[in-house]
């Protein structure tokens, strides 16, 4: 290429759907395009990393492939990830993508993409231009991802992905597939790599990081093992799990967060408080087991944050099912809930399933659940006001540093000089909106 190319990777969704993007995003990186995380008016090519877990996600998807077309008329433009899967016929037609590539075949984004970039330089190759009819690369549909290029502070690597577990509402086993994992070696070389580039915490994602190892033949499915090989092969300061199930949670995995590396932050998905409901839902767990999982963590972890997802209006659901959820949320303490409507998905058992419920009445309790989840979050974050804790530096926006606690607290500060990518002692002064004022302390700061 005779000039280096623009090209836009976007992300919508899961965490997993970043480290893929920053997989693409690298690989563009190497090949000699200049890469950039947000819509950017004539780019010459624009990757969309979708999901699909509500229709909210899927609309969100066409409206972004819209606004790049906008915004560059003659980019190539790639739609991938799980919207890719669950609606691959319509996408290009009603998006304007000029190529749809399901989840297993993402690896190959970069190659092809800078193959037709090669060739759009050089007329002489005969690429088709920009703005064809949609096509698919051969090779096998499946899995997408979030994520966007992380630069070098904080990175998403991916140790699993897929899901064989079909719960009730869950679209991912079709778009992702089976369970897979990476071998724990090439997760510790991913993570030494990071570390070379100086990035300072990684986030291990999956589909299910606590069934992590179980195709492998593992003795012992989940994190564990994992995380004592990152502990003892890595130097990385920080090493976060996305999520896991309260199925997931035993005192032998919990021991291992004595060492400080390891974030004080799980994310434990709820979903709902009934008994009923969560059987209904194809849940490993019961209400009550969930509260044994947040009881043991907060055991063994001090100053944890706890973090969740709560379906509002799940089939079946009667006021009483919802009145145990909102009662489990609001005795848990939740540092902060990830609540939506329930949303039917064809391919799934529960858009088959008889009382669906009404759309006004899962508004009124996702609202009630917004509402809780607000109250909630403030109150986790009030607890820390006056404490000194380490932040994490990452970005500057119109002045003001933005960083996070190793227990995902948002922290925001004004300082003289450059804060990018250092762990610097802050005292915790006042909330804000999604998070707290600081004031560091440059004593003491960690650099890569």
């Amino acid at each position: 290429m005779s000039e280096q190319p623009t090209v836009a990777v976007l992300t919508l969704g899961c965490k997993l759907n970043q480290a893929d993007t920053e997989a693409i995003a690298r690989r563009l990186v190497a090949g000699g395009a200049r890469v950039v995380a947000s819509a950017e008016k004539g780019a010459d090519a624009v990757v969309i990393n979708t999901c699909s877990v509500t229709h909210v996600a899927d609309r969100k998807a066409r409206h972004l492939a819209r606004l790049a077309r906008r915004l560059s008329p003659n980019a190539t433009i790639v739609l991938t990830g799980c919207y890719a899967e669950t609606a691959p016929a319509d996408v290009a037609r009603s998006a304007g993508a000029d190529l749809v590539v399901g989840n297993h075949a993402k690896p190959a984004i970069p190659a092809l993409l800078l193959q037709r970039l090669r060739q759009r330089s050089n007329p002489a190759d005969g690429c088709p231009a920009a703005g064809e009819a949609s096509q698919r690369p051969d090779g096998p549909r499946r899995a997408p991802v979030r994520g966007r290029p992380s630069g070098r502070t904080r990175a998403f690597v991916k140790i699993q992905e897929g899901c064989s577990e079909m719960c009730a509402f869950c679209i991912v086993p079709r778009t992702r597939g089976r369970e897979r994992s990476r071998t724990v070696q090439e997760v510790v070389d991913a993570v030494l790599a990071r570390q070379s580039e100086g990035v300072q915490e990684v986030v291990l994602t999956g589909t299910q990081l606590g069934n992590y190892g179980r195709d492998l033949g593992g003795d012992e499915p989940g994190p564990r093992r994992l995380l004592e090989a990152l502990l003892e092969g890595t130097q990385v300061r920080r090493i976060r799990l996305s999520s896991l199930q309260a199925q997931d949670i035993s005192p032998q995995l919990l021991r291992l967060w004595r060492d400080a590396r390891l974030c004080p932050h799980l994310h434990l998905p709820l979903q709902s408080g009934s008994g009923d409901v969560l059987s209904r839902m194809r849940r490993r767990y019961t209400a009550q087991q969930f509260r044994h999982a947040v009881a043991l963590i907060r055991d063994h972890v001090p100053d944890v944050a706890i973090t969740t997802d709560v379906i509002a209006g799940f089939p079946g659901e009667a006021d009483d099912d919802f009145e145990a959820t909102f009662s489990l949320c609001e005795e848990t303490g939740f540092a902060a809930i990830h609540a939506f409507p329930y949303s039917r998905r064809p391919g799934t058992a529960a858009n088959l399933m008889r009382d669906q419920v009404p759309a006004p009445v899962r508004r009124r309790r996702l609202e009630r659940l917004l509402a809780l989840a607000e109250e909630s979050a403030a109150a986790f974050r009030r607890r820390y006001v006056g404490r000194e804790m380490p932040a994490l530096w990452e970005e500057q926006k119109r002045g003001i540093w933005q960083g996070l606690t190793p227990n995902y607290i948002r922290v925001y500060t004004r300082a003289d000089g450059d804060l990018s990518n250092v762990i610097v002692p802050t005292r915790l002064v006042a909330l804000q909106r999604e998070g707290l004022s600081g004031e560091t302390n440059p004593v003491g700061a960690l650099t890569a």
